[in-house]
């Protein structure tokens, strides 16, 4: 008897302190178990097991069949231990599901078997009118009011858009003045002036018998130089006003040679005073002499010749120019306008 005692008593010590180790299970469950065409149902699996055990649940594409006429819209984990799929279908019928199978530290375990009933819409198609009446003519739903300020702005702009095209023609028939600005060279002062007395020996002047001419085309010569060189009207004044003007900016020397010189033209030109080849040699070297003491080498050879426009050009481009002001004022006033346009347009019907 005390032996039996010792026996139970061992034994209910090992249960006391052996941990308790859970049956490992899987529960499916659904919800609803009857549902419409089209609408949801959500299973939901759970397995007895511990946080640590290592759970492999079945995976399921979205728009995966679970069974002819069920499928599987998507799945959501709700705790280490459980997952919810949610299904739905389009065809009225009575499905059995299959047994869900989850691996749990690598052994497979299955659950329980579950049903879904898929019930149809009837609809009795000999009394259609019964929840469908006959409809009567429908009233407007949208008030003038809410449109008029579209419309009238969309006429407009169809008036502006008239208006530019013919901006526009009027734009393209008025051809533009294409004004070109040259650049050219220009010759200085003293190679204008030599380039005179060059002809005039080329021209055999020096020893011919017309010494008023000679003189004479000398002398403008010197003339022009001056002018151009020194900037006062020389083409104009007397020999002696010439060399005044030039006693304060010339050399004394080459002054007096340029006054003997203007003083011989003068008396070849209106004194009938006849001179001597030497005598002509030597003005025409004092005239280069002066020209080459006098002269400015450093000056600008290139000239910019801007065209002068006449009056009716000037109008025509000042026309152009406003009617491209006017072109582009318009179209930006039309791609307002129809922006707008739109916008309220659409307000209205959304």
């Amino acid at each position: 008897m005390k032996k039996l005692y010792y026996i139970f008593s061992l034994a209910f010590c090992l249960l006391l302190f052996t941990p308790q180790v859970k049956a490992q299970g899987v529960k499916a469950e659904i919800s609803p178990i009857e549902m419409m065409i089209g609408e949801q149902a959500q299973v939901t699996l759970s397995v007895n097991a511990d946080e640590s055990s290592k759970v492999e649940w079945p995976t399921f594409q979205p728009r995966q069949m679970l069974v002819p006429g069920v499928e599987v819209l998507s799945t959501k984990t709700l705790s280490p231990n459980s997952i919810q799929l949610t299904l739905t279908s389009f065809d009225g019928n009575l499905y059995p599901l299959p047994p869900f199978k989850v691996k749990v530290n690598g052994k497979e375990l299955t659950s329980n078997e579950l049903a879904l009933k898929v019930v149809e819409v009837e609809v009795d198609t000999t009394q259609l009118n019964k929840f469908f009446p006959p409809k009567d003519v429908q009233d407007n739903p949208f008030l003038w009011s809410e449109w008029s300020r579209p419309f009238w702005l969309s006429v407009w702009m169809l008036i502006l858009l008239a208006a530019g095209y013919y901006l526009y023609l009027r734009f393209r028939d008025n051809k533009p003045i294409i004004t070109h600005i040259k650049i050219v060279k220009r010759l200085l002062p003293h190679q204008k002036a030599m380039k005179e007395i060059e002809q005039i020996k080329a021209d055999k002047m020096v020893s011919s018998e017309n010494q008023k001419e000679y003189y004479t085309k000398l002398t403008d010569t010197l003339r022009k130089y001056i002018e151009e060189r020194y900037g006062f009207s020389a083409m104009e004044m007397t020999s002696s006003e010439i060399i005044e003007r030039l006693m304060s900016t010339g050399d004394q020397q080459s002054l007096d040679e340029l006054r003997q010189l203007f003083t011989t033209a003068d008396l070849v030109k209106f004194a009938k005073y006849s001179t001597m080849i030497n005598e002509n040699d030597a003005n025409l070297v004092n005239a280069i002499d002066f020209i080459n003491q006098t002269k400015l080498e450093n000056q600008p050879v290139e000239e910019v010749q801007k065209p002068q426009l006449s009056e009716a050009d000037q109008r025509s481009q000042k026309e152009r120019r406003v009617l491209k002001i006017l072109i582009w004022s318009v179209a930006l006033v039309v791609v307002v306008m129809f922006c707008y346009v739109v916008y309220s347009v659409w307000q209205l019907l959304t």
